[in-house]
């Protein structure tokens, strides 16, 4: 399966946010904590070059924590502000709002200097499709969520964002990139819900996961479904397809339905805390 995704309208965010980054501060990126390195979009490096950054590895409740710790890290030693949440509850999203301010400090420290007082740090957020960035939005700005007008950037499409006096987004569409060059970070973002299902050989997912956690977390499927996990993957799909009903005419095992049973299990960490990306 050759898993590739680039709609008409990633083209136009792009250049929607080459146009804005003249009035940004500071790039705020979320990636999806379960795979850090491969929801990183590599565009962004070059777009955000020049600016203060900070990468959120949001859903971290739903990722392997000792990794996590490996991988913000692994940010930290490249330039990066750093921070973990999980914007669907609110877990620890307002101290973002300290991180911003630390991460452009010289810049407000220069504004001082100049007599400028109390402007607002602008960030823009931006972030693969389904990483959470709607919701860390929502969760951020809370209540106080109003848009801003009377500036350049103020389109249809993109969304300036008020949040307080210390800081202002600009919340932007979410992108990938044209082409994956490595087709396992394609099949992860797959797992993950990156990429649209229906694009999408289900079956084939749930083989690929199946083969990782097999070889990474052991006797997670066995816990979960009550199966033998030394088999191989189309006959472990099988055995899930049996032990929770998912059954064609005749009782033959649905592997179709059983694979999408299994991707939902783990998108909903019903299998436990799982990272996809080990650390390097």
């Amino acid at each position: 399966m050759n898993i590739q995704w680039y709609p008409g309208h990633m083209t136009k965010a792009i250049r929607m946010m080459q146009e804005d980054i003249k009035l940004i501060d500071i790039v705020v990126e979320l990636v999806d904590a379960r795979v850090p390195l491969s929801s990183k979009n590599p565009d962004i490096d070059q777009l955000a070059k020049g600016k203060s950054r900070l990468i959120l590895l949001n859903k971290a409740d739903l990722a392997d924590r000792a990794k996590t710790q490996a991988w913000e890290q692994y940010f930290k030693d490249r330039g990066f502000y750093v921070h973990s949440l999980d914007a669907r509850t609110g877990k620890s999203v307002k101290s973002v709002t300290g991180i911003i301010q630390e991460a452009c400090r010289e810049k407000i420290e220069r504004d001082r200097r100049r007599g400028i007082i109390n402007r607002p740090v602008r960030a823009m957020v931006v972030g693969i499709p389904n990483v959470g960035k709607s919701t860390f939005i929502n969760t951020y700005a809370g209540k106080a969520c109003t848009k801003t007008g009377n500036k350049p950037g103020v389109t249809k499409g993109k969304q300036w964002i008020r949040l307080n006096k210390n800081v202002e987004l600009l919340d932007t569409p979410g992108i990938l990139w044209p082409k994956f060059e490595d087709q396992t970070v394609g099949m992860k973002l797959a797992i993950i819900g990156s990429i649209k299902d229906d694009l999408l050989d289900i079956t084939e997912l749930a083989w690929n996961l199946t083969g990782f956690l097999v070889d990474n977390y052991p006797g997670i499927l066995e816990k979960r479904y009550n199966i033998d996990e030394k088999r191989d993957k189309i006959e472990i799909i099988e055995q899930i397809a049996l032990a929770r009903g998912c059954l064609q005419k005749g009782g033959a095992p649905d592997t179709a339905k059983a694979s999408k049973l299994l991707l939902d299990d783990f998108r909903s960490a019903r299998l436990g805390a799982i990272t996809l990306d080990l650390p390097v």
